[in-house]
């Protein structure tokens, strides 16, 4: 089949859920089909500036067309457009001028859609809440199939998606909450539709994990957040939870990944700010549980790749994702309170026997969900 796959913003070396995915499954496909990915010139999420050169390439099998963007983010008419829209009730151009707004702005990208989308047998589309999937899919709704990556947040509650989840021609899916999410938004179940997640290898080895480690002075026991230190993440309240919890907790809070806010100093939180992929496995491989505070996912990438390991994990309650991942897994507990916080990281680190158990459960429920021919399967 020829196939497109249309995201925001493309590369190995970009960072970002929804576009690791697109690759990922981009480079598999391209295996067995004609794949071709649509993308942007951009490799700032924020400002959505053009940063690479337009044209066609091939990237590990994949070609590759990039189209430049026509201009950037406004930040604060963007700000002051989603305080009017998350407000309440707004008329639905002001909602379409806040998919505009969002991003990125890529013309040619959508002028290509309208001109040449009929030459591919489907096209997907990565993430609804993003310029062109949101005004690229209606160009070619009798072949788009649509990954939203639909997360319970403010977006998805504007009116105008009613209108459009319905009009694509399939959809896949990270979890079954995403699905009735969506479904719910626009008033019917999706079909036909998968639910596909995404595949991981079998964790390597870490042969030199406790070296590495030293090296950066991480000693055990810790518990680990791995990814953006983002207020959006769940990181504040992780960390008033840590802090107030911390007395009773024999375990140092390691924070691996780029902060966007400050990180309170203490005796017991650690701060890594980026790490190397070296230093993230051996973070991952030694974590006594991995913590992921946030309230909204579509699917948790990091936590699939902790039970990979055989970590278990402590998750958010108030994030449906989040919570049903673990209780599907079995591989770890869920909190909504400070005081639950303290006690079931208290649980994790005291019972030996039940950490592993939930890790080995972790990681046998990847093995029956998330191995790559698997959600291949699913995909095709």
């Amino acid at each position: 089949m020829k196939l497109a796959c249309v995201v925001q913003r493309y590369g190995a070396d970009i960072a970002g859920g929804s576009e690791a995915h697109c690759r990922e499954v981009a480079e598999r496909l391209a295996a067995r089909h004609d794949v071709t990915v649509l993308t942007t010139c951009a490799r700032d999420y924020v400002t959505w500036q053009n940063a690479l050169p337009p044209g066609v390439t091939r990237e590990r099998g994949v070609i590759v067309h990039r189209f430049p963007v026509a201009r950037p983010r406004d930040l604060k008419r963007f700000a002051d457009l989603s305080d009017e829209v998350f407000a309440g009730p707004t008329p639905e151009e002001r909602q379409e001028e806040w998919f505009r707004q969002n991003g990125p702005d890529c013309p040619g990208l959508l002028e290509h859609l309208g001109r040449s989308g009929g030459e591919y047998d489907l096209v997907l589309f990565w993430t609804y809440r993003y310029a062109p999937s949101y005004f690229g899919s209606p160009l070619v709704s009798d072949r788009a199939v649509l990954v939203p990556t639909a997360e319970h947040d403010p977006a998805i509650d504007l009116t105008v998606l009613r209108d459009y989840f319905p009009r694509a021609a399939g959809y896949l899916f990270m979890t079954p909450e995403e699905e009735a999410l969506v479904g719910q938004r626009a008033g019917r179940p999706l079909q036909p539709s998968s639910v596909v997640g995404i595949g991981l290898e079998p964790a390597a080895p870490c042969p030199d994990a406790d070296r590495v480690r030293a090296e950066h002075g991480i000693a055990e026991p810790y518990v680990l957040y791995l990814g953006r230190v983002d207020r959006n993440k769940g990181c504040e309240t992780l960390l008033d939870y840590f802090i107030a919890q911390a007395d009773g907790l024999p375990a140092t809070l390691v924070l691996a990944g780029p902060s966007a806010l400050v990180v309170p100093q203490h005796p017991r939180i650690r701060a890594l700010g980026y790490v190397s992929h070296t230093l993230r496995d051996a973070l991952l491989a030694g974590a006594r549980a991995l913590v992921v505070p946030s309230p909204y996912e579509s699917l948790s990438i990091v936590l699939l790749e902790a039970w990979n390991r055989g970590v278990p994990a402590l998750v958010n309650a108030r994030c449906d994702v989040l919570a049903g991942q673990a209780r599907r897994a079995n591989g770890g507990l869920y909190y909504r309170s400070p005081a639950e916080f303290g006690e079931a990281l208290r649980f994790l680190l005291d019972d030996t026997a039940a950490r592993d158990t939930l890790g080995r459960q972790g990681r046998a429920y990847v093995d029956r969900e998330y191995r790559w021919p698997i959600v291949l399967d699913a995909i095709e």
